[in-house]
C-alpha cells in the first residue's frame, strides 16, 4: 500500500506555519484545545457563504486574537461592523478569554484549496455534472497562477443507482514529497441524498525559499 500523508502536516515548522499558535502546559492544553476546535465550528457555521479559507488562532496570556481568511469579507464584517460583533458575542460564550476578531481578504480564491473544495461541494449538490465541475475548477486555477492542480472525486459520482469509485483530475504537476513545494491542500464531506463524496484538492503553487 502506499504511504500517505496530509500535505500540510508534513510541511509545518518546515515551510508552512501552525493554525493554532499557543503553547500551553499539561492543565491547560486540552481545554484550549477543544477551545479553538469550537470557535472554527462557530465561525464556519455563521460564515458558510463568505468563504472561510483558513481560521488562525494565536493567545496570549488573558486574550484571544482570531484571524478569519475569506473571500468575501464584507459577509463577515457586516453594514457598520454588525455581522463582526454578533459573531464576537457567539466567541465570548465558548471562551473566558478576550476576542479580538481579525478579518483578512484572500486575493484570489480560485487557489485555494478548501475554497476549491467548497465550490465543487456546492455544484456537486446542484446536481451538475461532475467530471465537467473538477474539469472547470482545476483549469481556473491553472489560469490563475497555479502551477499544478489534482482533484480527487470519491463516492456514487452518477448518484444513488451507481457504483461507488474514484475520479481523478490531473493538471500540471504536484510534487507532494518536496518539502520546499508550497502544495495548498483541503478535504471535503460533501453529503449528498444518497451518501457521501469525498472530495480532496491539492494545489501546487510554486517552490518556497526555505
Amino acid at each position: 500500500m502506499g504511504q500517505k500523508v496530509n500535505p500540510i502536516g508534513f510541511r509545518v515548522g518546515i515551510s508552512r506555519d501552525w493554525s493554532s499558535r499557543w503553547f500551553a502546559g499539561k492543565k491547560d492544553y486540552a481545554d484550549f484545545a477543544l477551545e479553538d476546535l469550537e470557535i472554527r465550528k462557530i465561525l464556519k457555521k455563521k460564515f458558510e457563504l463568505a468563504g472561510i479559507k483558513s481560521v488562525d488562532i494565536e493567545r496570549s496570556l488573558n486574550e484571544i486574537t482570531i484571524i478569519v481568511k475569506v473571500s468575501k469579507p464584507g459577509m463577515v464584517i457586516g453594514k457598520g461592523g454588525l455581522l463582526a460583533e454578533e459573531a464576537k458575542d457567539l466567541l465570548k460564550k465558548a471562551t473566558k478569554s478576550k476576542v479580538s476578531l481579525n478579518v483578512e481578504e484572500v486575493k484570489v480564491p480560485e487557489i485555494e484549496a478548501q475554497l476549491v473544495a467548497d465550490y465543487i461541494c456546492r455544484q456537486l449538490k446542484r446536481r451538475l455534472p461532475y467530471r465537467r465541475v473538477a474539469s472547470a475548477a482545476a483549469t481556473s486555477a491553472m489560469d490563475r497562477g497555479a502551477k499544478g492542480v489534482r482533484i480527487r472525486l470519491a463516492g456514487l459520482l452518477s448518484g444513488g443507482n451507481s457504483i461507488a469509485r474514484t475520479e481523478i483530475v490531473y493538471k500540471g504537476s504536484v510534487p507532494a514529497q518536496t518539502l520546499r513545494a508550497d502544495i495548498d491542500y483541503a478535504r471535503v464531506h460533501c453529503l449528498m441524498l444518497y451518501g457521501m463524496i469525498g472530495v480532496k484538492v491539492w494545489i501546487y503553487k510554486g517552490e518556497l525559499e526555505i
